[in-house]
């Protein structure tokens, strides 16, 4: 078979395929598509009735014990603020500058509306008849409070305040509550907690 022959074959093969590749043409007929898309899967919308499953329904409950990627909370300490059931001492991660540098930050977001920036209950909020309200971090009950208690009420929440779990990440939660820690101590620490040269500094003799 001669060259020119068979590419007259191949040409003709290839304009016989190219109408099966043609989509958007205009046609009151229904459209034939030689290569099924995604769109032409048959899907069920939400809520809708599915003879397939013995419950009747499309929408698929999870199956028991499904965890979500990233949502397996094996740490106590970190996730739950508890170490064998009881409130954590101390924070799962190193406490650095960053850390209360975030604290600090999220505090004044999150925290400063209603408890103040000094952490005394006296925010916004306050001022405008919060009943009852919100709690003074420096009250003796609080500062006696292990740093997983104020874990703890972020993320869950208590009388008026609500849960801020799904507004603060887990680590952001653990920066308040040191950041809270250390406003409390920076209120109530002695003088000899001050290096000296702060104190020399500010002119801070008792």
């Amino acid at each position: 078979m001669k060259m020119p022959v068979v590419h007259s074959l191949v040409g003709a093969c290839l304009a016989g395929l190219l109408p099966g590749a043609c989509r958007g043409d205009v046609s009151p007929e229904p459209p034939i598509h030689l290569i099924r898309h995604m769109q032409s899967v048959p899907r069920y919308d939400p809520q809708e009735a599915n003879e397939l499953f013995a419950d009747g329904r499309a929408m698929r409950p999870l199956v028991a014990g499904t965890v979500a990627r990233g949502q397996l909370r094996t740490d106590e300490h970190l996730y739950a603020g508890r170490v064998h059931g009881t409130d954590a001492t101390t924070l799962p991660m190193s406490v650095t500058p960053e850390l209360m540098a975030r604290g600090r930050e999220r505090f004044n977001i999150f925290c400063s509306p209603c408890h103040d920036g000094a952490g005394k209950g006296n925010g916004l909020v306050a001022q405008h008849g919060l009943v009852p309200p919100p709690a003074d971090m420096h009250q003796p009950r609080l500062r006696a409070e292990p740093v997983g208690y104020l874990y703890r009420i972020i993320t869950e929440g208590l009388r008026t305040m609500p849960s801020y779990a799904a507004q603060i990440p887990v680590a952001d939660r653990w920066s308040i509550a040191a950041y809270i820690r250390a406003l409390q101590l920076t209120d109530h620490a002695p003088l000899e907690a001050v290096p000296e040269a702060v104190r020399a500094t500010k002119g801070w003799s008792q």
